[in-house]
Order: structure tokens, then C-alpha cells, then sequence
């Protein structure tokens, strides 16, 4: 029960890490102008793109990352018969 529980804070401090480390870069690459309190819709836009991009890209690499495993395990199967 307790390494379930470490488990899991450690997975929730990669998570959080992980998205302060994205918001940081997106908002350095798309928040410019402090003049003013509002944020402005290119601003926005470029925020959302960086994210949306983020988010597919990390799926893209998990994606693959199972195919790879997939074709790990079906070696090794193969190899122990």
C-alpha cells in the first residue's frame, strides 16, 4: 500500500513538473505585451497551439513507446521458445 502511494506522488510531481515546465515555455513564447491586464487573442491563439501541440506530441511519443514495448515483449517470447 505505501510504494502505491509513493507511486502516485511521484507521478503527481512528474505531472506538475511537467505542466509548470510546459506553461513557462508557452507563456515565454507567447506573452509579450504586459501593457495591459488583458491577454490579448494572439497571445491566446499561440498559448492554445503550444499546448495543443504539447499534448500531440506526447501522445504521439506514448503511442509509440507502446509499439515499441509490444514488439519488445513479443521477441522476448519468441526468444524463450
Amino acid at each position: 500500500m505505501a510504494d502505491n502511494t509513493t507511486d502516485q506522488i511521484k507521478q503527481f510531481k512528474d505531472f506538475i513538473l511537467n505542466y509548470n515546465k510546459l506553461s513557462e515555455i508557452c507563456f515565454m513564447d507567447c506573452v509579450h505585451d504586459f501593457t495591459t491586464r488583458t491577454v490579448a487573442t494572439k497571445e491566446e491563439t499561440c498559448a492554445n497551439n503550444c499546448f495543443d501541440k504539447f499534448l500531440k506530441m506526447n501522445q504521439r511519443i506514448s503511442q509509440r513507446f507502446q509499439e515499441i514495448q509490444l514488439q519488445q515483449n513479443e521477441r522476448q517470447q519468441q526468444q524463450q521458445i
